[in-house]
């Protein structure tokens, strides 16, 4: 049997290809939306793809299932256990792919590997886990099982998207507890098996992901922090799991609607422009595009950039920030970027259904266009010692971009607290008419935040500090001192 795990390191995102050498037949689970990549590797690995299996509907990435089906043929394995939750694959439904929807106990096989489907409910009604039995070898019993969004190292699926993130009132406690009973099908399992999880350290489709790759049933039955919960009875475990979730970003609801409904097919790569000065002084002074100034240092971006671009520095948050601020997803885009970063962010982009990517900018063109004396912004670098000496100011207010649990940990008196991965949704948040002072726990995410608040038309100043520093100097306040 082949086994490769496929990462996108963006989103902490696995894929996996598992192989027959045998009869030279693959399958591949939970593949993002651009799929040339995988194919390669199946053609390098001398195999041909005849299956594609999802564990669930994902809310993080764009799944690339409609479109391997669309290019290869090949066969697709999809949950049928959502149906009553209103999350079956209605895109495959009644399309003319050759499609087969797994219920619990199900299996198929890839050759002489056997794939069994679980139902592990929680993170999602219609979730799937996959065990997985390489007959060929020889083998009577699983080897490891794909837990999808189920079982990570060292974390569970959280089970707050469908609430938090699609906005079904009502459904997360219930989700929690689906999730908890779920966990018998787990620990029943033998300790040898191995782990493949959907997502590494950096997804926000849990709390306290791990940074190893996989793991073991035996081993997350041990330190698995959320089966340790889980072993304190339900409600203990429905407390631990829902405590502290971080708000999701904005596109997480979109990504659930498009990976139920339909993902838009994508053929080939989208091809932006190189844009010149006089290019960039022209969608400028037009103001039809939305421009990413993807420049990793912020000092550069606050001391100078171009008006109402949005700061989104092309490291592992770049898919947070433009999910978290780009609402709409038809916004013809404009990169300022390295030529040798262009196709990396276009990758990253059309993986949360950003397809309109119309010109880039390159850092040397940006300095073109500054020297020649075009329109040009900038945003007021603070520390925390002028917070502190200004918050209690008339027409002063303390912007809180962190997540509420940091927030409600302990925070700067006053300040308001508005998650940058959901400032669109919390506008009525934002103190209107009144200079923001912006910060967050190290100024990562507040640089984004204060980028979008400048756009949005709110005098900024941007606290280029670490708040550990200010808790070290200062008083700060909890929610519970709070509410004493």
């Amino acid at each position: 049997m082949l086994f490769r795990q496929i990462t996108d390191p963006r989103l902490a995102q696995y894929a996996y290809l598992i192989g027959c050498q045998k009869t030279g037949e693959a399958l591949l689970i939970d593949p993002e939306r651009d799929v040339d990549r995988y194919l390669e590797i199946v053609e390098q690995e001398g195999l041909t793809l005849t299956a594609v299996a999802e564990t669930h509907i994902h809310a993080d990435f764009l799944s690339g299932a409609r479109e391997l089906a669309e290019q290869t043929g090949a066969k697709l394995y999809l949950s049928a256990e959502g149906e009553a939750d209103g999350w079956g694959s209605n895109w495959a439904k009644d399309s003319d792919y050759d499609v087969t929807f797994l219920r619990d106990g199900d299996t198929f096989r890839v050759g002489n590997i056997e794939i069994e489907a679980v139902h592990t409910p929680g993170h999602t009604p219609e979730h799937l886990s996959f065990l997985v039995t390489d007959h060929g070898g020889g083998a009577s019993e699983p080897m490891g099982i794909a837990s999808g969004d189920f079982v990570f190292v060292g974390d569970l699926g959280r089970p707050d998207l469908l609430e938090q993130a699609a906005g079904l009132h009502g459904v997360q406690e219930p989700s929690a507890r689906r999730l908890y009973h779920s966990l018998d099908r787990f620990t029943d399992l033998p300790e040898f098996l191995q782990v493949w999880p959907g997502h590494g350290a950096g997804s926000a489709c849990g709390k306290a992901l791990g940074a190893v790759p996989q793991s073991t049933v035996g081993y997350e039955k041990r330190f698995n922090a959320s089966l340790d919960a889980a072993r304190r009875g339900e409600d203990a475990f429905v407390d631990a799991i829902l405590g502290g979730q971080p708000e999701p970003p904005m596109y997480f609801a979109r990504m659930k609607q498009q990976n139920r409904d339909g993902v838009p097919l994508l053929g080939t790569l989208p091809q932006p422009d190189a844009l010149d000065a006089a290019g960039l002084a022209e969608i400028v002074q037009n103001g039809d595009v939305t421009l990413l100034d993807t420049r990793l240092e912020r000092s550069d971006f606050m001391v100078k950039h171009v008006p109402g671009a949005l700061y989104t520095p092309l490291n592992k948050s770049f898919n947070t920030a433009v999910g978290s601020l780009v609402t709409d997803p038809e916004t013809p885009l404009v990169l300022i970027v390295d030529e040798a970063d262009v196709e990396v962010a276009v990758r990253d982009l059309l993986r949360i259904g950003y397809d309109t990517v119309v010109g880039f900018v390159t850092p040397e063109v940006l300095e073109a266009y500054f020297a020649g004396g075009n329109a040009s912004a900038s945003i007021p670098e603070i520390d925390f010692d002028e917070v502190e000496r200004r918050r209690n100011e008339d027409g002063v207010a303390v912007l809180d971009v962190r997540y509420a649990s940091e927030y409600a940990a302990a925070h700067v008196p006053g300040a308001v607290n508005a998650s940058y991965t959901r400032l669109p949704a919390y506008a009525d948040r934002v103190p209107e008419g009144k200079t923001l002072l912006v910060h967050c726990q190290s100024g990562a995410r507040s640089a984004v935040a204060a980028s979008y608040l400048a756009r949005e038309g709110y005098d900024v100043r941007y606290v280029s500090d670490d708040i550990a520093d200010y808790a070290a100097r200062y008083e700060t306040e909890s929610d519970e001192a709070v509410a004493a």
